[in-house]
């Protein structure tokens, strides 16, 4: 099926009876979109469908329509998502609709009728189902994967391509994206590896947007005309930033900075609700700056509520936090964020609570919260649309440099503003400060270019069981397939193009230096070697590096005129020089311009070389990893040929980024003889990041850091092999958190645990150590499931996974 946008679809134009669609359009509220009618008929017809389109625009009744047909048909309908958080939220919606009989829930954690005809699930786990032959895939009939665009993610990406490869050709895909400008080229690598495929994309925002800046206390409008086309900056915008530069003597950097002071907080958020633009998100690209906010809100006493909304704040609070320990709620800081929510204003940043950030987001939703201080997180899928977005700088911190917003970024930030049904009009202010020129947030505002990169590469878990399923042929041709080596092609054709035009570029610069009285190119070789010997003998010992691009030398232009010092009696060179006078072209009367033409091609020649081994570095880059990751796996005794080991089965089973290391650490036996609060030390060593610079951790002495020693030796053992290999390296093991979690599985309280942690140089949120936790008790039960509870490893994680999995830990889905 053709590429085409929603009004030009021919499901749009023909309006073929679709009684199933009309069926459902019946218990809609609302009147469907072209572009939502568009894809909803296409899938009735029995298509796929890619659907890109602004945050907000509705895409997920797409998604919902699959849900219904799927149940009209008899059939299964999965519902996939990127976040824990989001498959939460999708599974009480569709729960609201369709019944809780109907609709399941997995996310590795929580598993809620997994047999149902519909079931919301992470990413991640289908993939898992995929590659397991999970019998839940009998009569699936159709998969939704919301937010596919996060087949870009640098760490997860690779799943959803996985997903979209490995699904049985019967299964029609659902694909919702963000706006992205080469919408076209992934749908046609979806028609190539899925088939029939409609494209639909729909750039219509269905609330405007405004562009905004707050410079000081008075707002402007970030654009001069009114029409959307018209991108001029506001003149008058433009000269308040200079008269307030020229003022603070910024534009003058010797004077010793900016005497401007932003706006505080509080008064921005005052500004926003006088001029009724409230409820507002403002993204702070901190978590601290975001407490800090709520903070400085609440010492400035501003109020957002009335007595009866602070009433009905505190009895969803309550409701929402009653499993919560008593003696957890100091050191959660429970009382001062009620305190905020109360007034209206709050928090949200990956560092919180669970269940301080699902109060949050249904309270922002019902409109009793009104002032939310958020970190970019919000942004991915999380549906809390807000009347204005406030960002408060256009730069953040990425974890190892501070790094300038993207076109894409800005645009899925300020995607929140504007609510459906509610706003005639969503607003994005951007606070002014010194060096923030409007024309560069006018760039962004305008910038309609925001590519999709594949992020796929074949891993360790992934090879054994193409290996296992499909064998090695056939896994290597899965990968070809991929749309990561489609871009990598893709390229190739550009490359291609400037081989073929370099080509020809090099005969002509041959035909210009063609001489009479003999071979040019080889008296212009000889010209070459003789200027390269030059240097070479001209630098200190150890220090030679041959550079063919530099200009020949004036020796070798006269013919070889004798230097001074260890050239002069080289013999090498000397016989060189010789050969040089000899050469017939020595005595051309046109020598020098012949040589300035041999120059150029040689420049071209060396040009043309480099784009032939980036062709071939591109053209089945992913078989050849594949190939160098079987290589690796068969000499440690994962693979035997094309068929799966002993050992290659507990890999074929074990999911994360440090799948190899974890089966390694199961066949040398070095967490045997473990307690379960020790296992669960030591395997947090596999799944801990630390953020930022810490210092070197204290861990629990004896058997913990014993097996904390054999694993990290462990690793070190397989980075060199990953090395040798050309492989990309399985990252450190990270013994942060292994105090923490070995004191939490021990059962010693929160408020322990933290002030713990923190005297150890690890200071962790409560949010964080929930999360971490988390993870450790996805690889514990991954540990349990292939050693077997039979075991002694294996028993010992499931006590392991009954410890952790306590308190707030337990607490709500992450």
């Amino acid at each position: 099926m053709a590429n085409l946008p929603a009004e030009t679809h021919p499901a749009a134009r023909q309006r073929i009876t679709q009684p199933r669609l009309d069926e459902f359009a019946g218990g809609l509220s609302f009147q469907l979109d072209p572009f939502q009618r568009a894809a909803c008929e296409a899938l009735e017809e029995g298509h796929g469908v890619l659907v890109c389109a602004p945050t907000g625009a509705g895409k997920t009744v797409v998604g919902e329509f699959a849900v219904h047909l799927a149940l009209a048909r008899g059939g299964k309908c999965f519902y996939t998502t990127p976040i824990k958080a989001l498959s939460n939220q999708k599974y009480a919606d569709l729960v609201a609709r369709h019944g809780a009989d109907t609709v399941g829930l997995l996310t590795g954690d929580t598993s809620i009728n997994g047999g149902a005809s519909v079931v919301v699930m992470t990413t991640e786990v289908l993939r898992n189902m995929l590659y397991a032959g999970s019998s839940t895939l009998d009569g699936l009939a159709h998969v939704v994967l919301d937010e596919v665009h996060y087949l870009a993610d640098r760490f997860r990406g690779a799943v959803w391509e996985e997903v979209i490869l490995n699904l049985p050709e019967r299964v029609r895909l659902v694909g919702l994206s963000a706006t992205v400008s080469n919408a076209e080229e992934f749908g046609e690598w979806l028609v190539d590896v899925r088939g029939d495929t409609a494209v639909i994309v729909d750039e219509h925002r269905p609330v405007p947007l405004g562009q905004h800046m707050l410079v000081g206390s008075r707002m402007y409008d970030l654009f001069a005309g009114n029409s959307a086309d018209d991108r001029t900056v506001n003149p008058r915008l433009v000269q308040r930033v200079r008269e307030l530069e020229r003022r603070s003597g910024w534009d003058r950097p010797h004077r010793g900075g900016s005497r401007f002071r932003p706006s505080a907080r509080v008064d921005v958020v005052t500004r926003l609700d006088r001029d009724a633009l409230l409820p507002a998100i403002t993204f702070i690209f901190s978590r601290a700056g975001c407490e800090a906010a709520v903070k400085q809100c609440v010492r400035g006493g501003l109020r957002l509520t009335t007595p009866e909304e602070s009433a009905r704040i505190r009895q969803v609070v309550d409701a929402r936090t009653a499993g919560l320990p008593q003696d957890d709620l100091g050191v959660l800081g429970f009382w001062e964020w009620r305190d905020a929510l109360e007034r209206g204003v709050a928090a949200h940043h990956a560092g919180m609570l669970p269940a301080f950030k699902e109060t949050v987001e249904e309270l922002f939703v019902r409109g009793l919260v009104r002032a939310v201080f958020a970190t970019e997180t919000l942004a991915l899928g999380i549906n809390m649309p807000a009347r204005t977005v406030v960002l408060e700088r256009l730069v953040k911190f990425n974890g190892e440099a501070h790094l300038d917003l993207t076109p894409g970024e800005y645009t899925q930030l300020t995607g929140r503003a504007g609510r459906r049904g509610i706003d005639v009009e969503g607003h994005a202010v951007v606070l002014w400060q010194p060096g923030v020129d409007p024309a560069r947030v006018a760039g962004l505002a305008g910038t309609r270019t925001y590519p999709l990169r594949s992020s796929f590469r074949p891993g360790y878990n992934m090879s054994v069981n193409l290996v296992d399923r499909v064998g090695v042929a056939a896994g290597r041709a899965l990968l070809a397939r991929s749309f990561a080596q489609f871009q990598a092609d893709r390229s190739v054709v550009g490359l291609a193009r400037r081989i073929d035009r370099n080509t020809e570029g090099l005969a002509g610069y041959l035909e210009a230096m063609a001489c009479h009285l003999g071979d040019f190119a080889e008296y212009a070789r000889l010209r070459r070697q003789i200027s390269e010997r030059e240097r070479a003998l001209s630098r200190p010992s150890g220090a030679a590096r041959p550079d063919g691009s530099a200009r020949h030398s004036g020796a070798a232009r006269r013919g070889g005129s004798a230097r001074h010092g260890g050239a002069a009696r080289d013999a090498e060179l000397g016989v060189l020089r010789c050969a040089l006078r000899a050469h017939p072209c020595h005595s051309c009367d046109d020598r020098e311009a012949h040589a300035r033409w041999a120059e150029r091609y040689d420049r071209l020649d060396r040009e043309t070389d480099t784009l032939r081994q980036q062709v071939a570095t591109a053209t089945h880059s992913l078989a050849r990893t594949f190939d160098r990751i079987r290589a690796l796996l068969a000499e440690r005794g994962y693979l035997d040929g094309e068929q799966l080991t002993e050992h290659g089965r507990v890999l074929a089973r074990l999911w994360s980024e440090t799948d190899l290391l974890t089966a390694e650490c199961l066949r040398h036996g070095i967490w045997d003889g473990l307690t379960p609060a020790e296992l669960a030390a030591v395997i947090s060593a596999l799944v801990y990041e630390a953020r930022g610079d810490a210092t070197a951790p204290r861990v629990p002495p004896g058997p913990v850091s014993d097996a904390l020693a054999a694993t990290v030796r462990l690793w070190a053992e397989l980075e060199a092999d990953e090395r040798r290999h050309r492989l990309e390296r399985t990252r450190e093991p990270d013994l942060g958190f292994a105090w923490p979690v070995y004191r939490w599985a021990r059962g010693e309280s929160l408020s322990a645990v933290l002030v713990a942690a923190a005297n150890n140089g690890a200071a962790l949120s409560a949010g964080d150590f929930v999360r971490w936790c988390r993870q450790v008790l996805d690889v514990l039960d991954q540990v349990r499931g292939v050693a077997g509870e039979g075991s002694p490893v294996g028993a010992t994680a499931a006590e392991a996974v009954r410890a952790v999995r306590r308190g707030v830990v337990a607490l709500g889905p992450v």
